[in-house]
């Protein structure tokens, strides 16, 4: 934890650094992933643990909510993303995870809800676990595209998901900091490139 060691001015200096150190095509490309979801009628799905499960219902609640014009809420016959946060479905969760095992809590969701042509976005810091690394797979072997959101080294995740945004810092609370200050600007970005193209079904 670089926060027991540094001081407020000398953390966010190094948070600073470890943003010159992304790949940015990386956020650019998830963000024409969830663009062309949004084209095709498509499902976003994103699943996460703690911190990362508390990133992955915060950018789902964006998504669905914030790529909208507040003049557009009532208005019948408009367009919106479908997106879904699988880390808040407590009763799937709490049924898998009692009956089968905590590893399976976000692939058996996607058995129910997920076709091909969707997009997973799966967040974990250490790219290890279990659960998530159980639904990229299945994701990839059924036309899902699927995106790890990954810290430290990238662990599994890092190679099993077909694409990656990767942040190389071996700190759990700055490489959730750093992938939901990614994910504001890939919200932006989405809000802009939606209403410029029109909304109309």
């Amino acid at each position: 934890m670089l926060g027991t060691e540094l001081n407020p001015q000398d953390y966010l200096k190094r948070c600073a650094a470890e943003f010159d150190k992304l790949d940015v095509t990386q956020i650019t490309g998830l963000a024409d992933d969830i663009f062309k979801a949004y084209q095709d009628g498509k499902f976003v799905f994103i699943c996460g643990n703690g911190g990362s499960g508390s990133n992955a219902s915060h950018f789902c609640e964006d998504l669905g909510k914030s790529t909208l014009r507040r003049e557009d809420f009532t208005k019948e016959g408009i367009k919106r993303l479908k997106v879904l946060s699988l880390t808040d479905n407590t009763p799937y969760i709490l049924a898998w995870g009692n009956d089968e095992g905590f590893d399976r809590v976000f692939v058996e969701q996607l058995k129910n809800f997920a076709s091909p042509g969707d997009v997973l976005i799966a967040i974990s810091g250490s790219g290890n676990s279990p659960n998530i690394l159980n639904a990229v797979e299945w994701g990839n072997t059924h036309g899902v595209t699927t995106w790890g959101i990954t810290g430290y080294g990238g662990g599994k995740l890092k190679s099993l998901g077909q694409k990656n945004l990767h942040v190389p810092l071996d700190d759990m609370g700055m490489v959730e900091s750093i992938h939901l200050v990614a994910f504001h600007w890939i919200l932006n970005d989405i809000h802009g490139r939606i209403n410029k193209v029109g909304r109309h079904a």
